[in-house]
């Protein structure tokens, strides 16, 4: 099973583009920051991957604030069919609850 789940910030956005066939794309960069525990042992991870929404989902993905946290669901695969490079293909999208502890 191919699904990423993905908590970040939309850091770069190209301006939507459309395939030969007619179909919306938008490619951007995304940055997640967050403490993994890994062998009881807290781990600062950081990093960018590149994204790519396409469809309908393009038009909610191109709208969104750069900066805002976002929940992204899809998966991963390879950029075209000879490289070894991975992007992140969003499929949905929803709105980041932070939980605060008052």
């Amino acid at each position: 099973m191919n699904q990423f789940q993905l908590v970040a910030q939309v850091v770069e956005r190209e301006t939507l583009r459309y395939s030969p066939g007619g179909i919306p794309i938008v490619s951007a960069k995304l940055a997640h920051s967050s403490q993994q525990l890994e062998a009881q042992v807290l781990r600062e991870v950081e990093f960018e991957i590149s994204a790519l929404a396409v469809g309908e989902i393009s038009g909610r993905f191109n709208q969104l604030e750069l900066g805002k946290i976002v929940q992204f669901t899809g998966f991963l695969a390879r950029k075209n069919r000879n490289s070894k490079s991975l992007v992140f293909h969003v499929i949905d999208m929803s709105e980041y609850l932070v939980n605060k502890l008052d």
